[in-house]
């Protein structure tokens, strides 16, 4: 059950009109944000994580409540959400270990993180495997659509039960739709595949001159087209309505 603090949270975000001013500034600065490479000044324990602090702090939020033992993310870079999700899978061990009175093994961690890119470069990759994070993290290069490459994936989930997806990396629509196709049947009951960029939807047409996405190609059609015909996941709007700044609106898909 909800606390009274929780309650009450939900009830003011969903109070928010949406042409009130801080929903509108807040369309306004991701607008301006966006064109000044905002989210590129962010790092997590050392690694440029290219990601807006309040979607930082929303999948820090999703991680702790649902608790996965395995999350599998699409799109790399220089591996700062992959550092950031195995530190937040450390911590729910750490915290399990000492509500159970227990020793923790650092050294053999239980939940772990897949991260898929199509081109790992090797500084980025030698940065990531010297992290102290290293040992809950495994890397697989290729397209994250190639069946070869999915079919590692699930061959690395096999044997875990509560699995959550980020997917990050190519963000045309068809790309996109190929990733939920082939990824969110992983994702177990009660948690969440979170699409980012689906906010390239909401932006100035010319926002992405030299990329092959826009309006009306991009995560966020891809979702809708996805729930379509996929009736076991639907939108949690009430974070992204929270967040106000996000770069995933209509992405939080939760899984019933």
């Amino acid at each position: 059950m909800p606390t009274e603090f929780e309650t009450e949270s939900l009830e003011r975000v969903r109070g928010w009109a949406d042409d009130n001013a801080m929903v509108r500034h807040a369309h306004d600065f991701m607008r301006a944000s966006v064109h000044e490479k905002y989210p590129y000044n962010f790092f997590w324990m050392g690694r440029p994580i290219i990601q807006y602090p309040q979607d930082v702090m929303a999948v820090q939020e999703l991680v702790w409540s649902v608790k996965p033992d395995l999350i599998v993310e699409t799109g790399i870079a220089h591996g700062g959400s992959l550092i950031l999700s195995a530190s937040l899978l450390a911590m729910i061990e750490y915290t399990e270990a000492l509500e159970a009175g227990t020793m923790l093994d650092p050294a053999k961690p239980k939940r772990r993180v897949i991260g898929v890119d199509i081109d790992i470069r090797d500084h980025n990759r030698a940065a990531i495997e010297a992290h102290p994070m290293a040992n809950r993290i495994d890397l697989v290069q290729g397209s994250a659509i190639d069946p070869d490459v999915v079919a590692q994936v699930k061959d690395k989930a096999e044997g875990f039960q509560k699995v959550m997806v980020f997917l990050d990396s190519m963000h045309t629509h068809d790309h996109v739709l190929a990733e939920l196709e082939a990824y969110a049947p992983m994702v177990a009951p009660g948690s969440y595949c979170v699409v980012f960029d689906t906010l390239i939807e909401d932006m100035d047409a010319d926002a992405y001159p030299d990329r092959p996405w826009s309006i009306g190609d991009n995560p966020k059609t891809a979702v809708w087209k996805y729930l379509e015909t996929h009736s076991e996941f639907s939108i949690d709007s009430d974070i992204d309505r929270k967040l106000l700044i996000t770069v995933a609106p209509d992405g939080f898909l939760k899984r019933s």
